[in-house]
C-alpha cells in the first residue's frame, strides 16, 4: 500500500441517490458523514460547504490533530507528523455519538464503522490533482505519493475494505460543477435519511 500524505499528517494504509437504510445509533436526529480520499481531492472544500448548507458540524481531522496534539512524532521523509488514531477516536467519541457531524480526512480505516450512515470516496484526475498539489506547495516527492494514491484508488479501497459495501459512494471532484452536483445529491441523501430514521 502507498502511504497518503495530507498537509502536514501520515496516515498508512492497509490494505446516484444513496437509498441503502442503516441502522442509526441511538438517539441521532442527523447522520454522521465521512468525506474521505486523497489529498486535493477537495474534501475540506466539500465538507465546509455541506456543513453550511445543512447544519451539520465540519470535523477537520487534520485541524482537530493540529490543535489538540494528536500525533506521535514527525516523519522528516514524509515532511507531516503521524497521529495517534486512538487519541483521535477518543477525542471524537462524544460528538460522534450525539450525530449531526461531517467528518473530512484522508484516512478512513481506524474510525469505528459504527459512527457512518454513509462515506463519499472523493476522485480526483491526476492532472487536476497534480495542479492541485503544486498550488499548495507540497514538494515533489509528497505529490508523487499523492499521486500514485490516487492511481492506485488506495483510499476507496481503504474505505470498501473498512465499511459495509452499500455505504460506500466513490465521487468524482474535479471542479465546479462536479461539486456542484455533490452538493445537491448529498443534501437530497440527508433529507432522505432524516425522513427514513
Amino acid at each position: 500500500s502507498f502511504p497518503c500524505v495530507g498537509p502536514d499528517f501520515r496516515h498508512d494504509t492497509r490494505v446516484s441517490i444513496y437509498t441503502k437504510r442503516r441502522p442509526k445509533m441511538a438517539g441521532r436526529q442527523a447522520p454522521n458523514i465521512l468525506v474521505t480520499g486523497t489529498p486535493g481531492t477537495g474534501k475540506t472544500t466539500l465538507a465546509v460547504e455541506l456543513s453550511q448548507r445543512s447544519g451539520l458540524v465540519h470535523v477537520d481531522v487534520s485541524e482537530l490533530v493540529k490543535t489538540k496534539g494528536l500525533f506521535e512524532a514527525w516523519d522528516d521523509a514524509l515532511e507531516c507528523y503521524v497521529i495517534n488514531e486512538d487519541l483521535v477516536c477518543d477525542e471524537l467519541e462524544a460528538t460522534m455519538t450525539s450525530g449531526g457531524v461531517v467528518v473530512d480526512y484522508h484516512g478512513c480505516d481506524f474510525f469505528p464503522e459504527r459512527w457512518f450512515d454513509i462515506v463519499f470516496v472523493l476522485r480526483t484526475d491526476n492532472t487536476v490533482l497534480h495542479d492541485r498539489l503544486t498550488a499548495r506547495g507540497y514538494s515533489a516527492k509528497k505529490i508523487e505519493k499523492n499521486i500514485e494514491c490516487e492511481i492506485f484508488q488506495t483510499l476507496l479501497d481503504e474505505a470498501k475494505d473498512s465499511y459495509k459495501t452499500e455505504v460506500v459512494h466513490e465521487l468524482q471532484s474535479n471542479g465546479e460543477q462536479d461539486m456542484a452536483v455533490n452538493l445537491q445529491n448529498i443534501q437530497q441523501w440527508i433529507s432522505q435519511w432524516k425522513g427514513d430514521n
